[in-house]
């Protein structure tokens, strides 16, 4: 709510206490004005209301647009439209208001505003957050390397195999070091004595090749070992990663995957894992090794000749500094790498599935170009990362050349000063040269942990994610449920619109409630608070006397059959995707829900019966066909509370009447909730009830409702096209 040069600005002596911009003016029209609240007054323009207890600001939304309206109690008096992206500000403008039209009332100051919780971490907000912080850490909390120690959850189970996977690398490290250690008695006891005139001790000779050979087989043996033992645990925690990840997915709410795109989540739980399992199975193991190479060359060394041994290290600390430097700019860069490459995948998520809609609309070069502004952002974010390490990678190269160098240079030295001999130089440049070929590995392998703990930190905004329908801690026993229903004042909030407020209902079992009101109602969105997909903001849902919430989700839908508006057929047979919700079904069990709901037929048609397979999300079948086969879904698992959302929608006349007429002998005995703007459709319904801007305004049957001439009579005229321009519903309030 912050101030514009371009609006209205209130008098210099008022002390303004809340502002609310609003873009819309009375005929919905684009435009900038502002409202603003003093101690005193709420002024607009040139107009200003003194504050008096008489005074009261009302907000509600509907269909992308929020209201505010003021009144006295007797009359309105003003009323301001806006956008919902204002919504949270006009929130925050009607809490203002009515703190300080309150202490008119009490002549106290107005009281510090109540703190506000996230509905799904109950984390505090602070009061000019409009998202809790903790939630939202997703987008704002940078990769840390740290991430990767949270890993270990994973590696419990198989510590003991990580265990003798380190000794291996141990004994493995010390096995590769001894070659180096026995050529100084090679060059000073054996080849240099020899040039000097001195014959050769063959048993000698022999004894040290030997221990060449013994030292080369027993690294290559312990190296198989340890490489086999440590990709067997990397295999399993990547797997184990990628199912616990998944299956936190699923118990995930709608809400959550309302903000993801599929293409996101693909590459989470594929390229991510995969990128960490690489790194658990090769290049940690590599870095294992790198470690124990360097510590135990530099021991070796100083045990030699300890001011050789300090010459050899002093390009440590710079390769050190380098790679803390580089470190930060390269974990940044590969999250970035990682988002921008989901938006890619995201493309490809969204194009293949819909492929049908892209050619009918030809749109081929549009999602040709979208792809290719994808990719194009992708290449342009590996490129800047690219810079930086193309830089880096050389420069640790150059520093351990010239390391070498300065030991060659000081080493010729010592020897001309008689204070080392030439096989203890060799010794130094065969060490030297493995040590500076594991401290370059170490440099390269930053790039590759940076990977990791961006894509372990993509993983773990999952995994750190918390439902916004939790699991009752103490649940309830849930009574044998007959089917009734109770919905008691029930609010819900859906981000910043108000889709419900205060919704009360009570369905009796068996009964058969059809839900009708105009698109964005809140019918939909009341049945999915009856699956319990969304928590209820204010208010309870009960069945049998026990809140929804504190029920198992999974132990209340197994009561639930619900059908679709739009039908999701998985890839498989139709048999399969008939018996989803009862996967050990017989085929009678299934062929007798087909009957019933009338697919029977055209699935004998298809080539193999029920045993055909129904392509990617039913594409090979007609949209009533795909419907046939949901309902059949449906009604396999036998529900005591029947859903249907649209189910009628996606078929011809005479299939919506075959369905129509096995429904009918359906619904008896189980309570069902059927929504249709077909309203013909809802004429043998126990009860209509007419919804309106997230309320109930009308409930009866069909012909009293029609004796009314209400919402639902206008609603019914308007599809028999009886009316010429009927008014949308709720247009008389509004006049109001």
């Amino acid at each position: 709510m912050s101030a514009s040069s371009t609006l209205p600005q209130p008098p210099a002596t008022a002390e303004v206490v809340a502002t609310l911009d609003i873009d819309l003016d009375e005929r919905l029209n684009f435009t900038s004005d502002r409202i603003v609240l003093t101690p005193r007054e709420i002024r607009h323009g040139e107009r200003a209301w003194p504050l008096s207890t008489k005074l009261s600001l009302t907000h509600h939304d509907h269909a992308g647009v929020g209201t505010l309206e003021l009144s006295d109690g007797e009359r309105l008096l003003a009323a301001w439209r806006y956008t919902l992206g204002r919504n949270p500000a006009a929130l925050k403008f009607e809490r203002e208001f009515n703190r300080w039209k309150e202490c008119l009332t009490s002549g106290k100051p107005p009281a510090e505003p109540a703190e506000t919780k996230c509905p799904i971490c109950q984390a505090p907000i602070p009061p000019d957050e409009e998202e809790c912080p903790n939630c939202a850490r997703e987008l704002h909390t940078p990769p840390s390397t740290w991430v990767l120690l949270r890993l270990w959850r994973f590696a419990v189970p198989y510590k003991g195999m990580l265990f003798a996977g380190f000794l291996l690398t141990l004994a493995a490290t010390a096995a590769t070091l001894v070659p180096p250690y026995l050529t100084m008695p090679l060059m000073d006891d054996v080849l240099i004595p020899y040039q000097n005139g001195q014959p050769i001790d063959w048993a000698k000779v022999a004894w040290l090749l030997g221990g060449l050979l013994g030292a080369a087989l027993l690294a290559w043996a312990l190296g198989w070992a340890r490489t086999y033992i440590l990709a067997l645990v990397s295999e399993r925690i990547g797997a184990d990663l990628r199912t616990t990840t998944y299956e936190h997915l699923l118990k995930l709410s709608l809400e959550y995957f309302g903000g993801k795109r599929t293409g996101d989540l693909m590459a989470r739980i594929g390229s991510e894992t995969d990128r960490i399992n690489v790194f658990l199975s090769l290049h940690l193991l590599d870095f294992a090794t790198d470690v124990l190479m360097i510590a135990m060359t530099a021991v070796i060394l100083f045990s030699i000749h300890p001011w050789l041994a300090l010459i050899t290290l002093l390009p440590l600390p710079i390769i050190a500094w380098l790679i803390h430097i580089v470190r930060d700019k390269l974990r940044t860069g590969f999250e970035q790498i990682d988002r921008v490459w989901a938006e890619v995948t995201s493309v490809l998520a969204d194009t293949i599935p819909g492929i049908r809609v892209v050619k009918a609309f030809a749109q081929e070069a549009r999602e040709a170009q979208r792809f290719r502004e994808a990719n194009r952002h992708n290449l342009e974010v590996n490129d800047r990362l690219n810079r930086v390490w193309s830089l880096f990678a050389p420069t640790v190269g150059l520093l351990t050349e010239v390391g070498v160098l300065v030991v060659w240079v000081f080493g010729i030295w010592l020897i001309a000063k008689d204070t080392i001999t030439v096989g203890v130089l060799t010794a130094f440049l065969a060490y030297i040269s493995r040590f500076y070929t594991r401290l370059d590995s170490m440099s390269r392998i930053v790039s590759v942990t940076q990977k990791a703990a961006a894509g372990a930190k993509r993983i773990f905004d999952i995994l750190d994610h918390v439902s916004s329908v939790p699991e009752p801690k103490t649940p309830a026993p849930l009574p044998p449920v007959k089917g009734g229903i109770e919905i008691d004042d029930v609010h819900f909030r859906y981000g910043n619109r108000a889709i419900l407020r205060g919704v009360s209902l009570t369905i009796r079992p068996g009964e058969m409630i059809g839900l009708v009101g105009h698109s964005g109602s809140g019918k939909s969105t009341l049945v999915n608070l009856i699956c319990r997909f969304y928590d209820v903001s204010e208010g309870a849902i009960r069945v049998e006397g026990v809140d929804l919430r504190n029920v198992p989700v999974a132990e209340w839908r197994r009561h639930i059959g619900l059908v679709l508006q739009e039908p999701f057929l998985f890839f498989g047979t139709i048999a399969e995707n008939i018996a989803y919700g009862k996967p050990n079904a017989t085929r009678e069990e299934i062929v007798a829900a087909a009957r019933a709901a009338h697919a029977h037929e055209f699935i004998l048609k298809q080539p193999f019966g029920y045993d055909s397979l129904v392509g990617e999300r039913g594409q090979s079948l007609s949209g009533g066909e795909r419907q046939r086969i949901s309902i059949a879904r449906a009604l396999l698992i036998d529900p005591k509370i029947l859903i249907l959302d649209e189910a009628t929608s996606a078929v011809d006349t005479e299939t919506e009447f075959e369905i129509q007429q096995a429904l009918n002998n359906l619904i008896r005995g189980r309570t069902t909730i059927a929504i249709a703007h077909r309203l013909s459709t809802l004429r043998r319904a126990d009860r209509l009830v007419v919804m309106d801007r997230g309320q109930i305004v009308e409930i009866g049957h069909h012909d009293e409702l029609m004796e009314k001439q209400g919402h639902y009579w206008r609603l019914y005229m308007a599809q028999s096209k009886q009316l010429d321009a009927p008014p949308p519903l709720g247009a008389e309030e509004e006049a109001a």
